[in-house]
């Protein structure tokens, strides 16, 4: 199974497989170091990315996280401003101390390389890191994979991709197992979950986690809302959730309103978030950085507009969401470089989708329904990011996706959760997709829309 913990991590923008990932391994990297005792040889280091990694890195700031890792700031706990400035020192001097504490010759110009040739074996995000010794000696080298969703792991390691091996009560890899234990142990997806998390965690420490993951959510998009300007990158995307909220609220007391127009707040909550994520703020992986905003809209929609919206509501909207996300990252993919965007926008409205499916009382089959037709109709999307950044079209993906995500949880509803095509073979067929996807359609921003805009 794949934890809540795992599955929703606080973080910061504007990639989860190309910021957090290379940070996390980076990171890795240098408590391996310290660990072995071999920090203290260390002189000068060099770090290679590849693939997707080295197509689109500059835009998703892979450079400017593989520092922070090396610097030993980690996703969660880092401040975005001071990482800002950390990053503009160690530029500025050809320096840093890993860990924070040891001096190394470091220019991240001829010592981060964005290698496009050579060949991906387990992962088209790929990074190598290569410790030198003041004679130019190899102290140690390793290579990372970031596969998607922030999780990492290293190339020659097992394939678990970040799933629990202990035992768990209710242990499930496919939707099939999931209904028959909720239907056997008469028990909502959302207590399954639970159930699992509260053997391994403590139940106050599971809970603490996903009350922080809900206001972390909502805090990103009061954040987003607040927000104006240009966003970083050379396209200079400007903020729109700002003047999109205060004309809504400017609207709100007219008494023609149309009901569609509910669907504007939606689409505004979704914005606020990927504007954050984009701005390189503090947000949720869910399951990805680039698609971050689908959930956050969805639940704050079930908060402000759905009668009888709980606090335990929205835990179990977030612990059902985990299960459907977990089945996609164990079968298939979260990540755009390997599967396209339906690895991400996609299971982000499949896992909301359920997730609000069960905050509104819904039954297991009608949860499951609920993720598989919004998944159903984002299958083949891709991800090509203009000018490897993601704003364009990855901000506005993020309110369609939220908006088919309620559209999928309503259809559910009105039926009883009988349907012809189950949510396992949709994820069997998101993964084949993925698998015939041209690569050019896979976060390299060589294809799609990167390749047909012109940015000036």
């Amino acid at each position: 199974m794949i934890s809540v913990f795992d599955l929703f991590k606080i973080g910061i923008g504007p990639s989860s497989s190309h910021t957090v990932g290379p940070m996390q391994s980076a990171h890795h990297f240098v408590a391996r170091l310290i660990e072995e005792g071999r920090l203290s040889r260390v002189a000068s280091l060099k770090v290679t990315l590849f693939g997707s990694l080295a197509w689109t890195g500059k835009g998703h700031g892979t450079d400017r996280a593989v520092i922070l890792g090396l610097a030993g700031e980690v996703p969660e706990t880092v401040d975005p401003d001071r990482a800002q400035r950390l990053v503009a020192a160690v530029e500025a001097e050809g320096g840093m101390r890993l860990a924070a504490r040891h001096p190394i010759l470091f220019d991240p110009a001829a010592d981060i390389l964005f290698d496009r040739e050579a060949p991906t074996p387990r992962h088209p995000n790929t990074l190598a890191f290569t410790a030198l010794d003041e004679a130019g000696a190899i102290i140690a080298a390793e290579r990372w994979c970031s596969v998607g969703g922030g999780f990492v792991v290293r190339e020659d390691a097992p394939a678990d991709l970040g799933a629990i091996t202990d035992p768990v009560p209710h242990p499930f890899a496919s939707a099939v197992e999931l209904l028959c234990i909720g239907r056997d142990a008469g028990l909502s997806i959302a207590a399954i979950v639970r159930g699992n998390e509260c053997s391994l965690r403590d139940e106050a420490m599971v809970l603490e986690h996903v009350d922080r993951v809900i206001a972390t959510m909502m805090q990103a998009i009061e954040r987003g809302m607040r927000a104006e300007g240009a966003l970083p990158g050379n396209l200079r995307v400007r903020r729109r959730a700002r003047a999109l909220r205060a004309r809504l609220e400017s609207d709100a007391g007219r008494n023609d309103l149309a009901p569609h127009e509910k669907m504007d707040w939606i689409s505004l909550y979704a914005i606020a978030v990927n504007e954050e994520n984009a701005a390189g703020g503090r947000i949720v992986t869910a399951p990805t950085n680039g698609a971050a905003g689908v959930i956050p809209a969805v639940l704050r929609y079930y908060r402000e507009s759905c009668p009888g919206a709980t606090r335990e509501g929205m835990r179990d909207f977030l612990f059902t969401a985990t299960a459907i996300g977990g089945l996609f990252k164990t079968n298939a993919s979260i990540s755009g470089a390997e599967v396209g965007c339906q690895g991400e926008v996609g299971v982000a409205a499949s896992m909301a989708a359920a997730g609000l499916a069960a905050a509104l009382g819904g039954t297991n089959a009608q949860i499951e329904n609920a993720a598989e037709i919004a998944m159903e109709h984002h299958l083949g999307m891709t991800c090509d990011p203009v000018a490897g950044l993601v704003q364009i079209p990855c901000i506005e993906r993020n309110a369609f996706g939220a908006i088919k995500a309620i559209s999928a949880a309503s259809l559910a509803a009105r039926g009883d959760g009988s349907h012809l095509v189950s949510l396992d073979q949709v994820i069997a067929t998101m993964r084949q997709t993925g698998a015939d996807m041209n690569s050019k359609y896979k976060e390299t921003s060589l294809g799609g829309l990167a390749a047909n805009f012109i940015a000036c």
